[in-house]
């Protein structure tokens, strides 16, 4: 399975969603949708990559918290529209931090058990709701060739890697493709994985097993959205025309955009 990543020296995570090849033998577009960690450390050169590689929309899945405490630097060329997938006052309050970290240092699968909860709100949450919806509006609105969306939360790996899956469904990857590009994110992240390692390693073996769990995704992260979303809706397709509202017309919209004949 090749990935397009891009050349981004201060970041993590950027890479093309185009390449991946449909089940009726089409090709996601390259220069349309880039998926990514957040843009907060780049560099000059980054930001004239990413200008020259057509980036013209930034959607920033992140939090109120996070987009304040940790800005984005974006692209000249592209316009900046803040999309929070969960509210600003279900992040950490100082309150929930010092539980959080309580639990993390007594409880070895707090970590674990905090993700499964942040997918089944990904799913099920009226803010992701909303947050997806405008996602998806702005790919329709993404017309002109070679001009891309970039669409990222903190890693690039849940609220992304979400975003990632309801896109690519709707385009016709076969989804063990669609699987296999969501698990990548743990070898585009290693660095920041062995970071948060080292920062956290003087607070013992139990917080570092729930800062592992935090850093990285799997199986039963994916699995668990999936399946509520099997449950209540059948596939994934009908759940983002039930409830996110992308209609059959606007599916075929974002495959005249997205793909391309071989």
């Amino acid at each position: 399975m090749e990935q397009h990543v891009l050349d981004i020296q201060e970041g993590f995570n950027f890479r093309d969603i185009g390449g991946y090849e449909t089940k009726d033998g089409q090709i996601i577009k390259l220069h349309k949708a880039v998926r990514s960690g957040m843009l907060y450390n780049l560099n000059q050169h980054d930001l004239d990559y990413l200008n020259d590689y057509g980036v013209r929309v930034d959607i920033d899945f992140r939090s109120k918290e996070e987009q304040e405490s940790f800005p984005d630097k974006v692209p000249t060329a592209a316009k900046y529209i803040s999309d929070p997938v969960f509210p600003a006052d279900e992040t950490n309050s100082t309150e929930k931090a010092q539980l959080r970290k309580k639990a993390f240092l007594e409880d070895p699968n707090a970590g674990y058990k905090n993700m499964i909860q942040s997918y089944k709100d990904i799913v099920l949450a009226p803010s992701a709701h909303k947050a997806y919806r405008l996602f998806f509006d702005e790919l329709l609105a993404n017309t002109n060739e070679d001009e891309a969306v970039l669409f990222h939360c903190t890693a690039g790996k849940d609220r992304t890697g979400m975003g990632a899956v309801y896109l690519m469904s709707i385009l016709g990857v076969p989804f063990e493709i669609i699987r296999k590009d969501y698990l990548s994110s743990n070898k585009h992240l290693i660095i920041n994985q062995q970071n948060k390692q080292e920062m956290y390693k003087d607070l013992g073996e139990v917080f570092l097993k729930n800062i592992e769990a935090l850093t990285m995704v799997c199986d039963e992260y994916l699995d668990t959205a999936l399946n509520i979303i099997k449950n209540e809706y059948g596939s994934i397709v009908k759940y983002l025309e039930d409830v996110i509202k992308v209609t059959p017309e606007q599916q075929k919209d974002l495959k005249k955009i997205y793909l391309i004949n071989r």
